[in-house]
């Protein structure tokens, strides 16, 4: 793996044209950022993104966070992005990833993977081992979710669980009812 974990960003993109953020990293041992964007491109989904190690560690997930313990949502590893890309919303021109973005919910969030255990797994080496359980603090999301790696490959593919906590609601469907930003207001088509 390249030293510098934007590579793969950055090479996607002309970041000129395509009005997103340069790339800037955070701290290398990382802050607790969590956000999760709706975006709508070539098919409408959802961007599952923690602050590891000075980036955002991706994972787009096409039908969105479930506040329901029963749903097992695909969540496809993507590249990581820069910590200043958490409050970009806007229209995404030409290129890779065209389409519109807003912050859907944000907060942060807290690692619980291993926390029963003698020693706690950080971050980072969840990620690689394939597991991890973290707490989110958001305005629509809350209480902890996992993540598994099902299979790898070209494209990594995991789970997305919502646990069985005070946060979980069977009834709820935000990702379809709720669409619009935490930040702004706006929604995805303020954007076309």
């Amino acid at each position: 793996m390249s030293k510098d974990k934007l590579t793969e960003y950055r090479s996607k993109r002309d970041t000129a044209a395509s009005g997103e953020p340069a790339g800037r990293r955070g701290k290398k041992d990382g802050g607790d950022l969590f956000v999760v964007q709706r975006h709508d491109a070539s098919t409408l989904h959802f961007d599952f993104r923690l602050e590891v190690g000075g980036v955002l560690v991706s994972w787009s997930v096409p039908k969105g966070p479930s506040l329901d313990p029963r749903d097992k949502r695909l969540a496809v590893r993507t590249e990581d992005h820069p910590v200043d890309y958490a409050g970009f919303e806007g229209r995404i021109g030409e290129g890779y990833g065209k389409g519109t973005v807003v912050v859907w919910d944000t907060g942060t969030y807290r690692n619980l993977t291993g926390v029963s255990s003698d020693e706690p797994v950080a971050m980072a080496k969840a990620v690689e081992d394939g597991h991890l359980t973290v707490w989110l603090d958001g305005e629509k999301l809350s209480g902890a979710f996992s993540l598994t790696r099902t299979g790898t490959g070209r494209q990594e593919k995991w789970i997305l669980v919502k646990k069985d906590d005070d946060g979980a609601d069977r009834r709820a469907k935000p990702a379809r009812t709720k669409p619009e930003s935490v930040l702004s207001g706006h929604v995805n088509e303020d954007f076309e």
